[in-house]
């Protein structure tokens, strides 16, 4: 993989907003460069949640080896710590197999913990505490984590109630503040960190575009399946925007399916909009132009960062 014995593996990441293209361009980068697919989607590790987290379909699946796909119910509780076990895990897989891995995915937080190898409190979920707390408005989950930890409160998705409640669960089952609780290990992988970007009127265009998909290719409907499933409206409300949006209007928040629709799409806008600020805060991150040859200048890209070390005599 272009390292000497004794360095760091390789590993390439493949990031951006929502609807930028990341799993295209993952696959394509694993086709040409031998690879498999990690996903770095805190979504799509849960089955049932195909057509709302825009999950690769089975034919994409069949062309590259994909993992953390579908390995847990919606009803089961899923964090970061266990992501970073199981991708670091299938990640390691993949290099002892002889093949690249690529990880792939727009879950920022889930991508920081495999690159920069934190070490994440170990606190397992505290049911109970976790219920209480998700009764609480979301105002009021963030007053108390304002009060508990003001620094987590200056890097945390605020719009996320249950990336809000996690923080709150560690602040008060260890009585100390989130945020002073996770270090940096060294490094597990040597990393090419490609992002995809689009003039930003163009990828709301893309999303938009993206979500009347999703509502024809029957959103509604696989939101119907998991309710028959026993997943509560509260449990859709922390799986995504498209679950929270289309469970409201089930319940009858909306005054029309239009609405709904309109809503949502501006809520992904939104959405992007911190995505991209989260990714600004990264350095590494290689832009690439969604508009002007995306696959050539990734394999370039690529190409580049795994050509051997020059060696000296």
């Amino acid at each position: 993989m272009g390292n000497k014995t004794g360095e760091q593996p390789d590993l390439i990441v493949v990031l951006g907003p929502t609807a930028s293209g990341k799993s295209a361009l993952g696959i394509t980068l694993a086709q040409r460069f031998a690879g498999e697919i990690v996903s770095a989607d805190s979504r799509q590790v849960y089955r049932g949640l195909d057509i709302g987290t825009a999950k690769v379909t089975p034919v994409e699946q069949a062309l590259i080896p994909h993992h953390l796909l579908d390995i847990v119910e919606p009803l089961e509780i899923y964090g970061v710590a266990q992501f970073q076990q199981d991708a670091v895990a299938a990640i390691d897989m993949i290099i002892q197999g002889g093949r690249l891995p690529l990880l792939v995915g727009g879950s920022y937080h889930y991508i920081q913990t495999v690159i920069n190898h934190f070490d994440i409190p170990a606190v397992p979920p505290q049911l109970e505490l976790r219920a209480r707390l998700e009764a609480l408005p979301l105002p009021q989950l963030l007053a108390q984590l304002e009060e508990l930890d003001p620094q987590s409160m200056k890097t945390i998705d605020q719009q996320n109630p249950r990336r809000v409640i996690r923080a709150l669960e560690v602040c008060l089952v260890t009585g100390q503040p989130f945020s002073q609780q996770r270090g940096i290990s060294h490094p597990l992988y040597r990393c090419l960190l490609l992002g995809i970007q689009w003039p930003r009127p163009f990828l709301y265009q893309r999303i938009d575009s993206r979500i009347d998909e999703r509502m024809q290719a029957g959103l509604v409907e696989e939101v119907q399946t998991l309710l028959e499933r026993g997943i509560s409206h509260e449990r859709l409300d922390a799986l995504g925007l498209e679950y929270r949006f289309v469970s409201r209007w089930l319940r009858g928040e909306y005054p029309s399916e239009a609405e709904m629709v309109q809503r949502l799409k501006y809520a992904s806008h939104d959405f992007t909009r911190r995505q991209l600020s989260w990714f600004r805060r990264e350095p590494r991150i290689v832009w690439l132009d969604g508009e002007v040859d995306l696959v050539a200048h990734a394999t370039q890209a690529v190409q580049n960062f795994l050509q051997p070390t020059p060696t000296h005599p």
